[in-house]
């Protein structure tokens, strides 16, 4: 049995793991809160690039554009969102999982892939399902920092294109859910399905002047793309983010409950231990007074 020193120092230890665990609880709640607000903030700029798309397609083929090729045998790639740091529970895996799952049905053989993992920790996860990483980038800390993250990515991809002869990009990310916590989720960057835009002659034009141009419809429709492009991927490194703190924070919810049931039994012990002190303690004392009484009548 432990001694009351002992108890009462494990007593210390875990109430200043749940101080820990209260902090880590409250700084997810906040950053989940930050991602957030940056993936509601792109909607209407997404909805105002899907606009443009539309009207520099109307009434134009899109096979009229000229395409790139190369010597290069077509290859796939992807852009993984992971994490960085741990305390998230099986978050790295799920996505790593997910991703070789959908890649195996694309590209059978992981020769084809090329792949480019946004977290330290994800990339070891792809490495351990038996998916080579080709690059590793840090995950931004912060939503003020996603910028940048994502025009190195497309740099990558644009490096994938041109020089690699990647034809299919996708990008996987776990998708959050306020409800459901996060689920695995893959977008197929790279070719873009622009039927999709061609769908929206169905809504109504938001205003009473039609839409029209006056510069170069290919250089319009280039610029439109690449902020399409980048808008998608922006989103896709909000969603983990949140996705990534909305699992830390049901891991700490977790901890904070294991650690309360902990502090209890612990608790618990410790007033059976300074009970069993006090009832020796008291024992001694009637022992030794009856004893001194005893001496006293011989």
């Amino acid at each position: 049995m432990e001694t009351l020193e002992q108890l009462q120092k494990q007593l210390g230890s875990l109430e200043e793991l749940q101080g820990i665990v209260k902090t880590m609880k409250a700084l997810s709640a906040a950053n989940i809160h930050q991602y957030e607000q940056a993936v509601k903030a792109l909607t209407g700029y997404y909805r105002t690039i899907e606009m443009g798309l539309h009207v520099a397609l109307k009434d134009f083929a899109p096979s009229s554009f000229p395409t790139q090729t190369t010597g290069h045998e077509p290859a796939t790639a992807a852009v993984v969102f992971g994490t960085d740091h741990g305390l998230c529970g099986r978050f790295n895996e799920e996505i790593a999982g997910y991703t070789v799952e959908h890649l195996n049905t694309v590209a059978p053989s992981p020769a084809q892939r090329k792949i480019l993992s946004v977290g330290s920790r994800l990339a070891a996860s792809l490495e351990q399902a038996g998916q080579p990483v080709e690059n590793v980038f840090q995950v931004p800390g912060a939503a003020n920092l996603i910028t940048k993250t994502v025009e190195r990515i497309l740099l990558n991809i644009d490096h994938w294109q041109t020089q690699e002869g990647c034809r299919d990009i996708y990008l996987f990310y776990n998708h959050h859910s306020t409800l459901q916590g996060y689920h695995p989720t893959v977008v197929q960057l790279l070719p873009v399905d622009l039927k999709q835009f061609h769908t929206l002659e169905q809504e109504p034009w938001p205003s009473r002047v039609l839409p029209t141009f006056s510069m170069d419809r290919k250089t319009l429709f280039r610029r439109l793309l690449d902020q399409y492009l980048f808008v998608l991927i922006f989103r896709a490194c909000a969603e983990s983010q949140a996705s990534e703190h909305g699992g830390r924070l049901a891991a700490m919810q977790a901890a904070e409950r294991s650690l309360d049931e902990k502090v209890g039994e612990v608790t618990q012990d410790y007033r059976r231990a300074r009970q069993s002190v006090i009832t020796a303690e008291l024992l001694d004392l009637v022992s030794g007074y009856e004893a001194i009484g005893s001496d006293e009548r011989k």
